[in-house]
């Protein structure tokens, strides 16, 4: 009996840290959410010199309170977790002790600064919030889709490939090895530049035939951009046809997240429909 206050307050602490369906659990999540953008906002600011070297102390300041409110949060999650080495040893929870670690680094440690960029790993937990609520199975959603699209879209990537290597040396031919088409590779770069309408202008041709050749694979890079968009539009909208329209929450105990084909909350074991 003594252990039961210990466990219920557990309990509680897992589902406002875990679960995002509860007033208090949606709170902590927009909170993360604020702290998480916030921290990543000054790790920017302090990459820049000029700002580094006026407000540095400021900056050191506040990575310290991130660091720390990071830190109780992360003991939280081991505590409040039924089993806590499955958790550091996820892929989240290793994204968290990575994001922590350099923290610390760049504080206690002169020269650390380069460090700086592992501390922006902190924007990868963003997915922990996505991860949760309506996100879960818009993103499964999504997934599906692009997993039925894969194979479309690999033929096309493939035939992609074979028309810019085909592009890419018949302008080697045309330019004669001249206007930066030195050779082979740099034309399949060129030529891959072009149909992906990113244009460096580093290399351009000059012969009226390559300049043919040229406009050719732009109106090419247009119609490459619309295919791959149509596949995956279209195995979205076959998918949706396909899904099982569920309530967005249990009618009995409100909670949301359920698998398309379920007939009851996978919570409290009521009917999902009535």
């Amino acid at each position: 009996m003594a252990s039961e206050p210990h466990q219920d307050w557990r309990f509680k602490l897992h589902e406002i840290i875990y679960e995002s369906n509860t007033p208090a659990g949606k709170a902590f999540d927009v909170g993360l959410l604020i702290a998480i953008f916030t921290s990543i906002i000054v790790v920017m600011l302090d990459s820049v010199v000029s700002i580094h070297q006026k407000y540095g102390d400021l900056f050191k300041t506040l990575e310290l309170i991130y660091s720390v409110l990071f830190t109780i949060e992360y003991i939280l999650r081991l505590i409040s977790i039924r089993k806590p080495v499955k958790y550091v040893f996820s892929l989240l929870g290793i994204i968290d002790l990575i994001a922590l670690i350099p923290s610390y680094l760049s504080i206690f440690f002169i020269g650390a600064q380069s460090l700086l960029v592992f501390r922006a790993l902190r924007l990868l937990r963003v997915f922990r919030i996505f991860k949760l609520g309506h996100f879960l199975t818009e993103i499964n959603f999504l997934t599906q889709a692009l997993k039925g699209s894969v194979r479309k879209i690999s033929i096309f990537l493939l035939t992609v490939l074979t028309i810019t290597v085909i592009l890419g040396s018949i302008m080697y031919l045309v330019e004669k090895r001249e206007n930066g088409f030195s050779n082979i590779p740099e034309s399949i770069y060129w030529a891959i530049v072009t149909i992906t309408t990113v244009g460096y202008g580093d290399i351009s041709p000059v012969t009226p035939i390559g300049k043919f050749v040229a406009s050719v694979v732009m109106l090419i890079g247009y119609a490459i951009i619309a295919v791959p968009t149509g596949i995956i539009t279209h195995d979205i909208a076959l998918a949706s046809r396909q899904k099982k329209e569920l309530p967005e929450s249990c009618p009995s105990c409100s909670r949301e997240g359920h698998d398309t084909d379920a007939l009851f909350c996978k919570y409290c074991g009521s009917s999902l429909y009535r």
